[in-house]
């Protein structure tokens, strides 16, 4: 595939920012190719109707990739082609996947956001301040112990860890404070990466600088002696936090390759975090716009259940609809054709891998949501494999459209764009549902999504991960939303488990609480939340010719 830059040649962004309802004070420019869109323009925009929101989603990920960025951007350059105002609404890429396993995260060929490679390294800064504001926490907290410790902290009940927006597995567990009584209190810690920091959560979580504020206020860092919580506004930390996230809170504005608006604000993981992009950047992509593509980390266990469950609930949005991507050679995975052989015609197991599809729909409609299918076709895609899956989709009662906005654009989205606006032009009334109220036990919950979501049987819990549940239980926290840390590859807790997996259960090792983000987080499996770098990390493949051309990351 060429180079984006040989492709298309971004414009000013500024020209970008003229195709929108803005005022001068509420776009600043970022450099010649991005900028933020400043939060103020909800306020002047507060009565004007909202636009209609299409959430995309995929199946169970795998090796053989999906394209679910890549659709997303595809979808919504095919619609404003079309006449209609639209924008997608995506996350910002994480430095340690980037140069880890996955590369570049702005899509692909000529659905791809530009610019790409300053979207990918560096952006607007954005994760460099819940980075730094995550670390000033650490560093305060850290500095208390050794002025006296005020606060009756306890340093064995410290469970503010620090952050780096790197795969770097030799952190995940670390000792501090060695070196003498100069060099701070000896204590253990560790690291997480920034898209797990309970910070990312908030800023993609609050309604304004203010409710930002107040939410970092609320950050649990420990305990007293006496088994009492600390928070970081018991340090007096949260005003100086919130200082270093006041530009990053504004939602950044780029183009794609079609040279129309994109928002692309926040960066939560879908497997360890919410995985969607800022409750901000989505409320003003629906003011500002008539159609707003939004996407969600891996599949519908993970990000789509969560946009559902904890940003919808937090945001009062309703969705209108939900497209669903999938591909040939990823069923084929899932019905146990070896990576090797994805090439080859294998229409068993391809059926067999269907499986995987059908929970995925299943999952979708248990939020009273239509979906459509998108098959996202690649060269060695035979139409014997298009049917079986289209065929499929009919007996399912389900729309399904080939796509291929990775080469073909906009002319290889309209086949989707067509079957998303049949159904939002369907007269039908919004039915859309949360999975479980507030006021269900945490446990029950927990069980609900494993049963209704995963298909588990059980779920078993660690003696530590019950004494949790029961203080919580206890507190008002009880009526936080469950965010759910588990592998994306499977609907077990088994990432070797493909297909449609049945009679699994799930276990919970441990419990944490994310009071200022305002949701649980059970860990199952061995999920982590700093991951490590591959045998041959993508950063391996990276050149930079002496006039700064950088290629292998996009």
């Amino acid at each position: 595939m060429p180079s984006t830059s040989e492709v298309y040649t971004p414009k000013p962004i500024t020209e970008i920012a003229s195709k929108l309802d803005l005022e001068s004070d509420e776009f600043s420019s970022y450099g010649p190719l991005m900028g933020k869109i400043r939060t103020q323009v909800l306020e002047r925009l507060a009565e004007k109707p909202d636009g209609k929101l299409i959430l995309v989603t995929a199946i169970s990920p795998t090796s053989a990739g999906e394209g679910k960025t890549t659709v997303t951007v595809g979808l919504a350059q095919t619609l404003f082609n079309m006449g209609l105002n639209a924008l997608s609404c995506t996350r910002e890429p994480s430095l340690g996947p980037v140069f880890g396993i996955k590369g570049g995260a702005t899509g692909g060929g000529k659905a791809t956001l530009e610019p790409s490679l300053e979207i990918n390294l560096h952006f607007t800064g954005d994760f460099h301040a819940i980075t730094s504001a995550h670390n000033l926490l650490a560093a305060m907290l850290d500095n208390h112990l050794h002025q006296g410790n005020a606060l009756s902290i306890d340093p064995r009940r410290v469970t503010w860890r620090r952050t780096i927006d790197m795969n770097d597995r030799a952190l995940r567990n670390i000792v501090l404070g060695l070196g003498g009584r100069s060099e701070g209190v000896p204590r253990e810690s560790g690291f997480d990466i920034t898209p797990a920091s309970e910070i990312m959560a908030i800023l993609c979580l609050s309604s304004d600088l203010a409710d930002l504020k107040e939410r970092l206020g609320r950050i649990v860092v420990g305990e007293t002696f006496e088994r009492k919580p600390v928070t970081a506004a018991d340090l007096n930390a949260h005003t100086a936090m919130t200082i270093l996230l006041r530009e990053a809170i504004h939602p950044n504005l780029v183009q794609n390759m079609a040279g129309d608006p994109a928002i692309v604000h926040g960066g939560p993981f879908g497997n360890i975090a919410h995985g969607c992009n800022s409750i901000i950047a989505t409320r003003v992509g629906l003011k500002l716009a008539d159609y707003v593509v939004t996407e969600a980390g891996f599949g519908t266990d993970l990000g789509a259940e969560k946009f559902f469950n904890i940003k919808c609930r937090r945001a009062g949005l309703r969705p209108d609809a939900v497209v669903l991507v999938a591909t040939v050679r990823a069923l084929k995975l899932h019905g146990g054709v070896r990576p090797a052989d994805l090439e080859i015609e294998n229409t068993a197991a391809l059926e067999a891998g269907l499986a995987n599809l059908q929970k995925h729909i299943e999952n979708i409609r248990k939020f009273g949501l239509d979906v459509v299918v998108a098959l996202n076709r690649f060269p060695s895609d035979t139409a014997n494999d298009m049917r079986t899956v289209s065929e499929f989709c009919a007996s399912e009662g389900v729309p399904v459209a080939e796509t291929d906005v990775f080469a073909g654009g906009i002319a290889g989205g309209r086949a989707l764009a067509k079957a998303v606006l049949g159904l939002l032009e369907t007269e039908r009334e919004n039915r859309f549902a949360l999975l479980y109220p507030d006021d269900m036990p945490l446990k029950d919950k927990i069980a609900t999504i494993a049963r209704e979501i995963y298909g588990a049987t059980k779920v078993s819990y660690a003696p530590a991960a019950n004494r949790t549940l029961r203080q919580l239980q206890r507190s008002a926290h009880k009526r936080l939303p469950i965010c759910m840390a588990k592998t994306q590859s499977s609907f077990s807790d088994n990432p070797r488990l493909l297909g449609r997996p049945e009679g699994f259960s799930i276990t919970v090792r441990e419990v944490k609480l994310a009071a200022g983000a305002g949701f649980v987080i059970p860990l199952t499996g061995d999920i982590m939340t700093l991951p490590g770098l591959p045998a041959v990390p993508a950063a391996d493949g990276m050149t930079i010719d002496d006039a700064g051309n950088v290629s292998g990351l996009t």
